[in-house]
């Protein structure tokens, strides 16, 4: 399975994405991402994201999300529910790696 993370994208991120299955973005590096997340869209690449340490806000972000770790004291049946993500999974360590498919 081909990832990769939202970091090492570089100068053309819709030409690093191809061929990929998942882009990994930390909560941290959302409000960079925004190209990396509509181009994810065109190339058929699922988006993780890891917003552990942080609590995840509304936004339109989330549409472009397939999973999301969040930390194990946030409901992520809630937030699933709410959200429309795919798969919400809340836990604190290991990672966010082990939970793509």
């Amino acid at each position: 399975m081909q990832i990769i993370h939202f970091a090492d994208l570089g100068e053309s991120p819709r030409d690093a994405l191809q061929g990929k299955r998942w882009l990994i973005v930390s909560a941290k590096e959302l409000h960079q991402a925004t190209g990396a997340l509509m181009f994810s869209e065109l190339e058929d690449v699922l988006v993780a994201v890891d917003h552990r340490g942080v609590i995840p806000e509304d936004g339109l972000w989330m549409r472009a999300v397939h999973l999301l770790l969040v930390d194990e004291k946030t409901d992520a049946v809630g937030l699933q529910q709410q959200s429309g993500i795919t798969r919400v999974i809340a836990q604190n360590a290991g990672d966010i790696e082990q939970h793509l498919w």
